[in-house]
């Protein structure tokens, strides 16, 4: 049931494949275990992006350490969720080993690390890897070879691919208008690399001026791989959390009906358990908090209608009306991952204007393509606001949707991710306990 690592127990790890589809023997051991060990509240945690199993279980295992501590006779449950995704190794995570956090500076080619990531995320591609990482060490000239990589990186993370998960791609939904492939594989390679290219130098250097001394294309297409990867992971996220998560979900509440259950996500893990909330069987209302960390995916996710297009809604409006508590969105100003880059690729997804057209990079915050993680949860009528002080000074809300600045923790990483996995603290910690008014 525990791995000897674990800083915290009871603790299960439920695995799901790319499908939502559960490891039965696992799902079976954490119904039978949190009847037979009297678990009150249990705490399930989805990781973002990660490598592997070791160093999601890493993650786990820190962000639970204080927890006992802190609510020593409440009797808690942990559940590490596993998920194939998939983290770079340029991006720096504070605190882990640098072998598990991070690989060398950023560089157009690929390192022994991320190929073996990529391989693993992505299973019977590897001719297609090693044609990429060819490419990106040979950065030729040519404008058609521009064009050549984007075809393997689109073959690689199959952008429309069979089965389920070519339905959970979108993070907001337009009456009458077909979801388009994103615009990174459309239009011309060269511009989206050059797009950026640019945005990646000025994360390293805020004083360029956009559009101004742009870096060699092929700096973009190192960061075209990357989008386009994660790409695949936010629809990952949401197939597992609608077609595996939440059906688990309903079966604890069957199994243990007095159970009350806590979702955690991190980046993409935050999209994970929020799909979750669409995948719940009819009138079950055990999920008492969801705790949103650095979360990947839009802000306007949860909002019935745009700002900036009445027509269209977030894909998981009026979802938090499943939480019996409240959905708090943790955010960070230092998450350079959602500041920049995320918008950048969510704009690509099918915006013909260029980004310093949009916004220009120092107006993202509030973009129309803007993340959880960086300014929280928008245009929902309801929204509450409060810094990290004030969440754990008084009581949450009790439902409904929460904004918390995170920003006095959530701030350490360098380029091109900023903060976003800086959320090892206890005082985020905290925040999940309440969150679900757990003592």
């Amino acid at each position: 049931m525990a791995d000897p690592a674990m800083s915290v127990t009871p603790y299960w790890e439920v695995t799901f494949d790319a499908d939502g589809d559960v490891d039965g023997a696992q799902r079976d051991r954490l119904l039978a275990g949190v009847a037979r060990r009297g678990v009150r509240d249990l705490v399930l945690f989805a990781h973002g992006w990660n490598n592997d199993r070791s160093g999601a279980t890493r993650l786990y295992s820190r962000f639970f350490a204080p927890v006992p501590g802190l609510v020593p006779a409440a009797r808690i449950g942990y559940v590490g969720i596993v998920w194939p995704s998939m983290r770079f190794s340029d991006e720096p995570v504070p605190d882990l080993p640098r072998s598990v956090a991070a690989g060398p500076a950023r560089r157009p080619a690929l390192d022994e690390d991320t190929r073996h990531a990529l391989l693993e995320t992505f299973p019977g591609r590897a001719t297609v890897v090693e044609q990429i990482a060819r490419m990106l060490e040979q950065r030729p000239s040519e404008e058609a070879e521009l064009e050549e990589f984007r075809r393997l990186v689109r073959l690689l993370v199959d952008v429309v691919p069979p089965g389920p998960q070519a339905l959970f791609a979108a993070d907001t939904v337009a009456e009458g208008v077909p979801q388009d492939d994103p615009r990174m594989f459309s239009g011309s390679a060269a511009e989206v690399c050059e797009e950026f290219a640019g945005a990646l130098a000025r994360l390293e250097d805020p004083r360029q001026v956009a559009g101004v001394g742009l870096p060699n294309p092929w700096d973009g297409a190192h960061e075209l791989l990357r989008q386009a990867t994660y790409y695949a992971m936010k629809r990952r996220a949401g197939t597992v959390g609608e077609r595996g998560l939440g059906p688990l979900v309903g079966r604890l509440a069957g199994a243990v009906p007095r159970v009350r259950v806590h979702l955690v996500g991190h980046s993409f893990g935050g999209r994970l358990v929020s799909f979750a909330l669409r995948g719940l069987p009819e009138g079950v209302r055990a999920v008492k908090s969801v705790t949103l960390l650095q979360a990947a995916f839009s802000h306007y996710a949860f909002a019935a209608r745009l700002p900036h297009d009445p027509r269209a809604g977030g894909v998981l409006q009026g979802q938090q009306n499943r939480v019996d508590g409240p959905l708090v969105c943790c955010h960070s100003r230092h998450d350079s991952a959602l500041g920049t880059m995320y918008p950048l690729a969510s704009r690509m997804a099918g915006d013909a204007r260029g980004l310093t057209e949009a916004f220009g990079v120092g107006r993202l915050l509030g973009a129309k393509w803007g993340a959880l993680g960086y300014d929280g949860v928008q245009a929902v009528p309801g929204t509450r606001a409060c810094t990290l002080a004030e969440a754990l000074a008084r009581p949450l809300p009790t439902s409904g949707c929460v904004n918390v600045d995170a920003a006095a923790v959530v701030r350490r990483g360098g380029a091109p991710s900023g903060a976003h996995s800086d959320i090892v603290h206890p005082e985020l910690a905290r925040v999940v306990l309440a969150a679900g008014r757990v003592r």
